[in-house]
């Protein structure tokens, strides 16, 4: 559904502030867009009511439904569910009955299918990054700046975690959890190559040397993964970015301009082509699952991928030693920069419930992102042996203390990785499909000119979802 109001620039390249790196990167997509249309001194479309007053007036009891029940495998599921009783004990007056996400393709399918038959619910927790925005101009999430102004943690979160729910001044979501990007790599495969395993490659350049080094096609190693099956603009933006542009821009009035034949966009595709076809350092099935890149890092083929502030304890769990890991910034292109990606999901609340069950709903997600719960969270991966995101969403929570079984290299490279930042494309979720058609025929097929397919490709983006999006701006 397109919007119908302005959309303005969603696009940062935000160095995050000293004070952010130090409490929230320690240890561990401002963002404008469109907002419901309102006539000025009026009450916006969607607002959330003032805050301050009672949301059980006279004793009501207010029931709200939260897709938020842990599975019955999740480690953390009684510590989650022991902060479902305190709130409950603490809010009598307030009724939730907390549900698992129905089952469907995927999060967010299910998600905005449930709201169009109003079946949604009052509050949900991972309203991710680079959709928001569209969800916001499909009257799927409240405004909850009022909300926002009144609350006494506000000053607590950490400005990058509100860029992406930002839009036209007002915000729409709780920042839940976020992380940031980088590259990680094998040391002991680095070391076996003859390469200092401290040392990443810095520069597209050495990206290719060391790369021919890491790469041993007899025992089926190869230096670094790429992600060419249908998320592929995920990682290849971060070569565009690299390369000195980005794959959309959008001006002050909202309006989108694609960028894909820009001469960053096709450097980057060249370059990615060429890490297949001319240096051969890439896994041999480029069109392999996400899932594929990361058993090949598991199991001692891949000696590069894209890493997380929020994963390590994933590596861990499938046989890593986090020591023999390695954690930094990507190595930069042309543009002499190499920004890493931040991502993560929001709280929001449903905008088609009563105010009641909005303040109630409110009340909650506060609850929960409190600094009481984030803590207690935190202490309890420690206590247990759950390695937790490297990056907090929270200035006053410092990751650091409770990751003693992270080398220090590690939280050093979140936090350095955390200084040059930024968020994915504009329309990110409608273009997906013509930038993946363009880097998945530059990496199957040899003789493809890269040029050629981002100009078909930019052609019908345009053409389908550009030109009618940027006519029923207001």
């Amino acid at each position: 559904m397109l919007h119908n109001v302005a959309r303005k620039k969603m696009i940062c390249s935000a160095a995050l502030t000293m004070a952010m790196l130090l409490s929230a990167c320690s240890s561990g997509g401002g963002t404008t867009g469109s907002t419901p249309a309102s006539q000025e001194g009026n009450t916006p479309v969607n607002q959330a009511p003032p805050a301050g007053g009672s949301n059980q007036e006279n004793g009501k009891l207010v029931e709200l439904t939260i897709w938020d029940a842990p599975q019955p495998d999740d480690p953390i599921k009684a510590l989650r569910e022991q902060f479902f009783q305190e709130f409950d004990a603490a809010n009598p007056n307030i009724k939730v009955t907390h549900e698992q996400m129905p089952q469907g393709t995927n999060d967010r399918e299910v998600f905005v299918t449930a709201m169009a038959g109003g079946n949604g619910p009052d509050a949900y927790h991972a309203a991710h990054f680079p959709i928001i925005g569209d969800w916001v101009g499909q009257g799927l999430a409240l405004d909850i700046t009022d909300f926002w102004n009144a609350y006494a943690d506000k000053d607590q979160f950490i400005a990058s975690s509100l860029q992406a729910a930002t839009i036209d001044g007002r915000l729409y979501g709780l920042p839940n959890d976020m992380y940031v990007t980088g590259l990680l790599w094998n040391k002991k495969l680095f070391e076996k190559a003859g390469l200092d395993p401290n040392k990443p490659p810095a520069n597209w350049d050495e990206m290719v040397t060391m790369g021919k080094q890491l790469t041993d096609q007899t025992n089926k190693q190869y230096a670094l993964t790429l992600l060419g099956m249908e998320w592929a603009d995920w990682w290849f933006e971060y070569y565009v970015w690299q390369a000195g542009g980005d794959l959309t821009e959008v001006d002050d009035n909202g309006k989108v301009t694609l960028t894909f034949t820009n001469d960053a966009t096709v450097k980057a595709l060249q370059y990615y082509k060429d890490l297949k076809w001319t240096h051969k350092i890439v896994q041999s099935n480029v069109l392999q699952s996400y899932q594929d890149n990361m058993n090949d890092l598991y199991q001692g083929r891949a000696a590069m991928t894209n890493g997380s502030s929020s994963s390590f304890g994933g590596y861990a769990a499938n046989g890593l030693d986090l020591n023999h890991l390695g954690f930094a910034p990507y190595p930069v292109g042309p543009s002499g920069k190499g920004p890493s990606q931040i991502g993560g999901a929001y709280w929001i609340i449903n905008p088609k419930t009563s105010k009641e069950r909005q303040e109630a709903a409110w009340k909650y997600i506060t609850f929960m992102m409190s600094k009481d719960v984030q803590e207690r969270l935190y202490q309890f991966q420690s206590d247990n042996g759950i390695f937790p995101n490297l990056l907090s969403v929270r200035k006053d929570i410092d990751p650091s203390q409770y990751t003693e079984n992270v080398p220090a290299d590690l939280v050093a490279g979140v936090k350095k990785a955390a200084g040059d930042a930024r968020l994915e494309y504009f329309l990110k979720e409608r273009l997906t499909p013509y930038v993946v058609k363009a880097v998945q025929q530059a990496l199957t097929d040899e003789k493809s000119d890269v040029k050629d397919l981002l100009e078909k490709a930019q052609a019908a983006a345009q053409k389908e979802v550009v030109d009618a999006y940027n006519a029923a701006l207001k």
